[in-house]
């Protein structure tokens, strides 16, 4: 199903949609276009320089395909034989300058177009074979297409057209150098499309000095952006994040959702647990590898996996088409990145959803973040265990299987069912058939009512090392303790680094003799051993085991015997009063000499120690 292109069947085409391209978007269903592409479609603008404005998910590739028809095809019906490409478009990430070229690839199918990629992470020596082969379009990100213009296997002499796509992230992403390099060996008569979802003075500099008279597009609205977006914030203790995640999984049971993380530690931890809660679940950070994340977002595609974990970095222009959920595991930072975040969902028509997970202390920070996007948010608490449970129940009395009727060739086993087994014995089958492999919701604890004075506590609890104790924590014990020097500043680091936690996820740490007690959150204890395996090995000689209940601590010292009271000696007599104590006291008693003046002219006899400036050698 296309992407880019609106639901509505009720408006034709444009009569200047090149014939080859609209048999094309016809063949995908649809003959309505979105508000960017119907904009850019304007005769005058065919032949011009373009800045558009068009917010995420709005349709941009296939407008700047249409716009770009007529200047590549030149009253042509189909593509001649593929040589020197004829476009040029660049964007920041790999993952969407795949989709890009997935998209043109339908888009000139009709036509004959060839589309060639040259991309970082992939095979170079193939990139270069495609190019000699001949490409009518060549999409790429700065990088890598730097590199192809300064081995001679890219050549820019037959470009008739460059468009920057999301030409803001690629400056955010420090590519400026490389575009200006591009741009700059790239014919001096062609055509430049710059599309970008902001626009900053640095984007309005390149736009200056590399476009020529260009025509402003702006399809961005304020009041528009985001509307099929639904914005929840839910509110929830720190340690009881991870749950409530969870509980939001679990509740909306989206085709498809991503949950952003700020850290690839993070974005692992949580790939391990919610597996091991029965999602399927993929991860997108910085350390994989090229062809590691291209199959983790074609298992969110296929939907063999619902679940996608990813970083910011990692998740920059993903497109998967049946996203209904975002999760901000992690608060976003700055506006830029609640929207990015926010708009891999509720694109072009869908609807969407999503969610910040906010901890109490931070819920005036994101009081602040939402009103300076400009979005209006519903507060509440997370789903609790009755809220999933009601709504699994919703979408079980609502599934397609009920709904049909009965087939001929059922007939025979429904009947026999029934005979044997009576309608509510049958249901209740249905029913744990439903319920199999579904996770068991968490139990929340209720959040308390939110005021000023909690919200200051909070910070400051915030601001400490986390440490705390838990309500309902679990013990371990580690086989080291003070005979084998150790202290909280090694052990954290190492038990956070073995077990997949964080710091705020050890309570109280009890260093004994020979072995050392740690508090950790009862929800992450589990994780834990199982992140450590079965043995409880840490490193190498050091070993935990789970402890029930609270350990029995001992004294921390051996104190010390009291001293025994002295008694008074009475046969202790002055000592006498020392020589040379007597001749110090009548030295300094003495009056001091004055210091004899200064002779002017006169030869000042030198002291026996003192030596003439300069002379260091001894005397024969």
């Amino acid at each position: 199903m296309g992407r880019d292109i609106a639901y509505s069947l009720a408006m034709p085409l444009p009569q200047n949609v090149v014939p080859a391209l609209a048999r094309a978007i016809s063949k995908r269903g649809y003959e309505t276009l979105t508000p960017v592409q119907e904009a850019v479609l304007a005769p005058h603008l065919q032949v011009a320089d373009l800045i558009v404005s068009a917010q995420t998910g709005s349709g941009k590739t296939v407008a700047f395909g249409l716009n770009l028809a007529a200047e590549l095809l030149r009253g042509q019906e189909k593509f001649g034989a593929a040589g020197a490409p004829l476009a040029l478009i660049i964007a920041p990430t790999r993952e969407l300058a795949m989709q890009v070229r997935r998209e043109l690839e339908w888009l000139y199918a009709e036509a004959g177009g060839r589309i060639a990629s040259c991309v970082g992470g992939m095979d170079t020596r193939e990139e270069r074979r495609a190019l000699n082969q001949g490409a009518h379009i060549v999409v790429g990100t700065p990088g890598r297409l730097v590199d192809h213009i300064r081995r001679g296997s890219l050549e820019m002499y037959g470009l008739r057209a460059i468009v920057l796509d999301e030409a803001d992230e690629m400056l955010n992403l420090g590519f400026r150098e490389e575009l200006e390099f591009i741009l700059d060996s790239a014919p001096e008569e062609r055509r430049t499309l710059m599309f970008s979802a902001t626009m900053p003075r640095p984007i309005e500099n390149l736009a200056q000095k590399y476009l020529r008279d260009a025509e402003r597009v702006n399809t961005v609205s304020e009041q528009k952006q985001h509307v099929d977006i639904e914005y929840r914030a839910l509110v929830t203790a720190s340690h009881e994040s991870e749950n409530a995640i969870f509980n939001v999984l679990r509740y909306y049971d989206a085709t498809n959702a991503i949950v952003f993380c700020s850290t690839r530690a993070a974005v692992t931890r949580l790939e391990s647990r919610f597996a091991n809660r029965g999602f399927s679940v993929v991860a997108l950070s910085g350390e994989l590898s090229q062809s590691a994340r291209t199959h983790a977002l074609q298992a969110m595609r296929d939907h063999r996996a619902q679940v996608c974990i990813a970083t910011d970095v990692a998740a920059r222009g993903i497109d998967l088409p049946d996203l209904e959920l975002v999760i901000h595991a992690d608060l976003p930072k700055n506006t830029e990145a609640l929207l990015h975040r926010s708009g891999r969902t509720g694109r072009a028509g869908r609807k969407g959803t999503s969610v910040l997970i906010v901890p109490y202390s931070a819920r005036r920070r994101t009081e602040r973040l939402l009103r300076e996007a400009q979005i209006t948010a519903k507060w509440g608490e997370p789903p609790s265990a009755d809220d999933i449970k009601k709504r699994d129940d919703e979408r079980l009395l609502g599934d397609e299987l009920l709904q049909g009727p009965v087939q001929g060739a059922e007939e025979s086993i429904v009947r026999a069912l029934v005979a044997q087994h009576g309608a509510e014995q049958i249901a209740a089958a249905f029913v744990r058939l439903y319920r199999k492999g579904q996770g068991a919701p968490e139990d929340l604890a209720p959040a308390p009512a939110w005021n000023e004075g909690q919200e200051r506590g909070e910070r400051r609890n915030a601001r400490d090392d986390g440490r705390g104790n838990f309500v309902g924590g679990a013990w371990i014990s580690l086989s080291v303790g003070r005979a084998h020097r150790a202290e909280p500043r090694w052990l954290i680091p190492m038990l956070c680094k073995a077990g997949g936690i964080n710091k705020r996820e050890l309570g109280t740490i009890r260093i004994q003799q020979s072995e050392t007690f740690v508090e950790i959150s009862a929800t992450s204890i589990d994780g834990f051993f199982e992140r450590i395996g079965r043995a409880g090995n840490i490193e190498k000689g050091i070993h935990a085991r789970r402890v029930d209940g609270p350990p029995q601590i001992e004294t921390p010292y051996t104190e010390r015997p009291k001293r025994m009271d002295r008694t008074e000696r009475t046969d202790r007599h002055e000592r006498a009063e020392r020589p040379q104590r007597a001749a110090r006291a009548q030295y300094a008693e003495q009056p001091r000499r004055e210091p004899k003046p200064h002779r002017k002219g006169g030869d000042e006899r030198r002291s026996p120690s003192s030596k003439p400036a300069g002379k260091g050698k001894k005397r024969k």
